[in-house]
């Protein structure tokens, strides 16, 4: 049948002519939806309202058609396309003409759920009641999470929720057009049939941006496919924190390699988002820190000293402010004692004045009542608005459920405790946000490009992004790759799950339920024992062992007897998808039953042994690396890492991943970095920038154009690396330096400051040329300058692996 809720809308409210005709740019909003074929929600043994505690909702039936391939309008991405500093005389215009309870609306954001009954869908009544009363400006979250009867909507169903909401933001209250936000931080992870492409940290793994470039295009697209106009990604800190549970949305913990990719990933969602209505507005978020609580837990307090957070924190979210990044978010909790919420420091006078970003900021959720609900920094939510919007540059409060924010901004602004100014200037950044993504002009959702969500065409970007990600660690007697000719026992609940390859931001914010398990995905994903089946041509051994939190599930000593029969064992460790607060844990000490089993199968018999991780975190490994023959770290490679984790089992390409973060040994490790102080213990599992394929890749002629690196003077530096194995080998080259004496402030080990991956074939030599410059070694002191100190410079290549080649130059302050 037709859409039932927006024909339900149009019998029951005749569309209400525009009445602010002095404003231009109301008057070409489109307030006609396209009409979407979708069935209707069956009941649950006739009742209209969902029964509390089910398990899952309804599953949606629908898919997209999943085009093979697709082509998109191309627009001009030469030139950087991002937010100015001065409104457009249509915005002005209609900016003036708002009232002051307009204003406040524009600058709230409300959640789904707000929107839906209790038989999950559309409740009409509240959601005209929230527009016509509270004039609202925007949405967000997908309606699954809100409880609408769907646990996983398909594009269609997402289309015809947005749809809905937008033609009642469109006739009601201040008509003006709602944007629309929504995590799709890897892939439109909530959209049903979207690829759930890897982790942010899987794609820092490949050291080639492209990936991180085309991840964000297809987000973008399958995000606008549902209707929404504006994804909060991507995460722009740096990995600080190992035992974080949302470790993985970060591009790894080095400043240069997170800035390339934040850059490549805000390219690739907005492209030239002012004219292509595929893309959508990125945020950078979360400002700023966020990543580095002080024990470990999600929202906890961070102390990070201010020159500390210039020199490590600032560099990647200013490469997104330079790629034009159109939103940004700012950080839970607080930084150095102050609610980042009320600092004028970081969301002023940084934020703005010193790093130059012009677009719209928005708070995470509900962080303005956080002050007097949880922090104790202000008395209620009249003090709490009042401190964010006179002391920050915030523009849009992520209430949530509520009408506080707005209600508060009503009376502070009538009360002149707050001036109008300081409101037009935040409405005035959201309304050219909406006229920027085209919303003025049409402001629902392009049906043309629901057929394109599931391309094969997506999937195997998918694919290609994880095949470089994946990191081989340790190959004993050449262990890998694996035979098909081979008897193999894999174990593991990871091993053949969809779920477990994909995390957070997956289905759900923390992944899919275990009452829908892998079923959710309806066929989209893959998982490595299917691939296994593919590349082999047969069924393969698999077991559990122990579930994926651990804990023995199998019969361990029919696993040993197993094991002994077996030519190789190949057993996965992970964790449970969560993320935010559910995802806390207190050590990175792995749980007994997994180690045990390795132990075991390890000491018992002479069956060689590959340990393969799949997981967030970096859990401690403690004396496993030493039992086991092969260790390969395949993160989370998403829905579809299934084929490319078994093809690098099995030799159809060789590795070619690096680690993007330190792999600790021990809980007291979580907070080390490679950069740490020259004179610092570094002492990790694995280093980061560590890892190796199957060819032997040697390293010479590192040249450079001059070994004194001056001001204004950038030098050439120049390697070759040959390729000694039998296959093509992709390799990436990591030029880092090592100041070993510079006055006052101890040096770091190591900062990288550029790299390359280029394709090598069998017996080639390859020539890798960077640039390097001296502003590239200043630093920044407790005092805040940005300064130079001379002194001798090691320069290099691949730091941390075997095949490391160094030249010594001087660096000169003029």
């Amino acid at each position: 049948m037709k859409v039932s809720l927006i024909h339900y809308l149009v019998s029951y409210l005749p569309l209400i002519a525009l009445v602010k005709g002095q404003a231009a740019l109301l008057n070409n909003v489109a307030t006609s939806p396209p009409e979407i074929d979708v069935p209707g929600p069956a009941t649950i043994d006739g009742v209209v309202c969902l029964p509390p505690n089910i398990a899952y909702q309804q599953f949606d039936p629908l898919k997209p058609k999943s085009v093979p391939t697709y082509s998109l309008p191309q627009y001009d991405e030469s030139k950087v396309v991002g937010p100015t500093a001065n409104f457009d005389a249509d915005v002005i215009e209609l900016l003036n003409s708002l009232t002051i309870e307009e204003k406040a609306g524009q600058m709230t954001q409300i959640f789904s759920a707000m929107f839906l009954g209790c038989d999950g869908n559309i409740n009409m009544t509240a959601t005209i009641e929230w527009f016509d009363k509270w004039k609202i400006g925007s949405v967000l979250a997908d309606p699954a999470s809100g409880g609408s009867r769907f646990n996983y909507n398909s594009p269609q169903r997402f289309a015809n929720f947005s749809n809905t909401i937008q033609q009642v933001a469109t006739t009601h209250g201040s008509k003006i057009p709602m944007i629309y936000g929504l995590d799709s931080v890897r892939g439109a992870g909530f959209v049903k049939g979207a690829v759930v492409l890897p982790t942010a940290v899987n794609t820092a793994a490949t050291f080639n941006p492209k990936h991180a470039y085309e991840a964000g295009k297809i987000a973008a697209k399958d995000t606008r496919a549902a209707g929404v106009h504006w994804t909060f990604a991507p995460l722009a800190d740096v990995s600080m924190e190992k035992r974080w549970p949302r470790n993985f949305e970060n591009f790894g913990e080095d400043p240069y390699l997170a800035g390339e990719m934040v850059y490549n990933s805000v390219r690739g969602v907005q492209g030239n988002y002012k004219m292509d209505r595929s893309r959508v507005a990125a945020c950078m978020k979360h400002f700023i820190g966020y990543t580095a609580p002080i024990n470990g837990k999600d929202q906890e307090p961070r102390y990070i000293p201010w020159n500390y957070l210039m020199e490590y924190a600032v560099p990647s979210f200013q490469r997104a402010i330079d790629a034009g990044v159109a939103t940004g978010m700012e950080s839970y909790s607080a930084l150095n004692g102050q609610d980042v919420i009320s600092s004028s420091y970081l969301l002023k006078d940084l934020l703005r004045d010193k790093m130059g970003f012009k677009g719209m900021m928005v708070t995470d959720f509900g962080e303005i009542n956080s002050q007097y609900t949880r922090h104790m920094t202000a008395f209620d939510a009249y003090d709490a608005t009042r401190t964010t919007l006179n002391y920050t540059t915030v523009d849009m409060s992520m209430v949530g459920i509520s009408e506080n924010f707005t209600n508060a901004t009503i009376y502070l602004i009538n009360g002149k405790e707050i001036p109008i100014s300081r409101i037009d200037e935040s409405v005035g950044r959201i309304l050219q946000l909406k006229k920027d993504l085209g919303l003025f002009e049409q402001p629902f959702s392009d049906p043309t490009l629901i057929d394109t969500v599931g391309s094969a065409q997506d999937i195997e970007v998918a694919r290609n992004t994880a095949r470089e990600s994946i990191i081989l660690h340790q190959n004993k007697d050449n262990v890998l790759p694996l035979s098909v000719d081979e008897k193999v026992l894999f174990i593991g609940p990871n091993m053949n799950s969809t779920r477990f390859m994909g995390g957070a931001w997956n289905v759900h914010y923390d992944g899919p339920s275990d009452a829908e398990g892998d079923a959710i995905y309806d066929g989209y994903g893959d998982t490595i024992m299917l691939g296994v089946q593919q590349i082999t041509g047969k069924q393969i051994g698999w077991y559990n062992g122990f579930n994926i939190d651990g804990k023995r599930v199998d019969d361990y000593d029919e696993l040993v007897r197993l094991a002994r029969r077996a030519d190789k064992v190949v057993i996965g460790f992970g964790e449970r998808t969560t993320t935010e607060v559910l995802g806390d844990i207190n050590t990175l000490v792995l749980p007994v039953d997994q180690t045990e089993l390795v132990r075991r199968i390890t000491h018992e018999t002479s069956t060689p042994t590959v340990l393969v991780l799949v997981q967030n975190r970096p859990f401690s490994l403690g004396s496993i690396p030493d039992w086991v023959d092969g260790i390969i770290n395949a993160g989370l490679p998403g829905a579809y890492g299934g084929l490319p984790i078994a093809e690098a089992l099995y030799g159809k390409y060789s590795p070619n991943g690096r680690q993007p973060y330190t792999y600790p040994k021990m809980d007291y490790q979580t907070k080390v970095t490679y950069y740490t102080g020259i004179w610092n213990e570094y002492d990790p599992q694995f280093a980061f920038g560590s890892g190796f394929g199957y060819n032997d890749i040697s390293y010479s002629n590192i040249t450079v154009s001059s070994k004194e690196l001056r001001p204004g003077c950038p030098i050439t530096v120049s390697v070759s690396a040959t390729n000694n194995g039998k296959m093509s080998q992709l390799e990436p080259v990591l030029m880092y330096t090592t100041q070993n004496i510079r006055r006052r402030y101890t040096p770091e080990k190591y900062r990288l400051r550029s790299f390359d991956k280029k394709e090598i074939i069998s017996g080639a030599t390859v020539n890798f040329n960077f640039t390097l410059t001296a502003e590239e070694m200043m630093f920044w002191t407790v005092e805040l300058d940005h300064i130079l100190e001379e002194g001798p410079v090691t320069i290099t290549m691949n730091a941390f692996n075997k095949n490391n080649v160094t030249l010594p130059i001087y660096l000169y302050t003029s």
